[in-house]
């Protein structure tokens, strides 16, 4: 659902789609049908706030990707990365784990016995990055980035976790592969953020709190994702206490297709890469033998 904004700063306000997985909400802001992609961010999820009782979890079954790199953000709670590559890694709050699909690889995502051993919740990010032209058939690999290695940024009521990217002379020691920044920003009650207009798509999602852009009326509420007009400067205001999700890149350099758990330039690769997870042709991970099927729909042209 797309509310449609004054343009002179904002150019969409973007309403989430909302699945519940079980008692546990992910919702679903990139893509959608009014807006498809920022930069190379082609999904864009929040899973949580979820609260696990004694003997629950997660179990995401193992399943594939290509053309894509994935980037996993937790807030709270923790969970245990597995692919077909031989990585395990498990996420705990501040982390950030960076996956690339390349030209494929199947990973499951669960929870840890630890986890499971108590009541726990969870609460995170996960978005998908489309990756260029010339890496869309890289190897895959993985890349974990302890919390401590990110760079911040604080001063009186505002504080900013550099989880890809550059910004202010500083620069995210996690992989990317375009001009792309990504953070987690904090601010208090009446403190002010300057996004510069050095990415021409840019975006934020509200976590918590109300957030006002300077030069533009009303107020941006949890779970909207505000996309800016390109070339403006951005100016934000905390309402309350707020936080909010940062985004920005360059456009990419033509169209992706995407079908399922697949992101390509050319709808015949995902065709192939369909046909190869039905048909078992992608390396399995190791140690756990289930896996998530195919969707019964074809893929197409979008």
């Amino acid at each position: 659902m797309t509310f449609q904004a004054d343009p002179a700063l904002v150019e969409q306000v973007i309403l989430p789609a909302v699945r519940d997985l079980g008692g546990f909400d992910v919702r679903r802001a990139l893509p959608s049908v009014q807006r498809r992609m920022v930069g190379p961010f082609a999904f864009f999820d929040a899973f949580g706030p979820a609260v696990f009782r004694s003997g629950e979890g997660v179990d995401t079954r193992p399943h594939p990707h290509i053309g894509l790199a994935t980037l996993t953000y937790l807030i709270e709670g923790e969970l245990d990365h597995r692919d077909s590559e031989g990585y395990f890694q498990t996420i705990r709050p501040g982390e950030v784990n960076l996956m690339t699909a390349g030209r494929g690889i199947v990973h499951s995502e669960r929870s840890g016995q630890g986890f499971r051993d108590r009541e726990a919740r969870m609460f995170g990010f996960q978005t998908w990055l489309a990756l260029p032209l010339e890496l869309e058939e890289a190897d895959p690999g993985f890349k974990h980035v302890e919390a401590g290695a990110l760079p911040s940024l604080a001063e009186d009521g505002v504080h900013l976790k550099l989880l890809a990217g550059s910004l202010a002379g500083v620069t995210s020691p996690t992989p990317i592969f375009s001009e792309t920044l990504y953070a987690d920003l904090q601010l208090g009650a009446g403190k002010r953020f300057k996004l510069a207009s050095d990415h021409i798509e840019r975006a934020a999602y509200v976590v918590s709190g109300e957030v006002e852009v300077e030069g533009q009326d009303g107020r941006f509420i949890k779970d909207q994702l505000i996309v800016f007009k390109p070339g403006s400067e951005i100016v934000l205001r905390a309402a309350s206490d707020t936080r909010v999700m940062l985004m920005g890149s360059e456009p990419l350099e033509g169209e992706r297709h995407i079908y399922w758990n697949f992101v390509s330039s050319r709808l015949e690769r995902i065709e192939q890469a369909a046909d190869d997870w039905r048909s078992g042709r992608f390396p399995m991970v190791a140690g756990d033998p289930e896996f998530i099927p195919l969707p019964a729909t074809a893929p197409r042209a979008a």
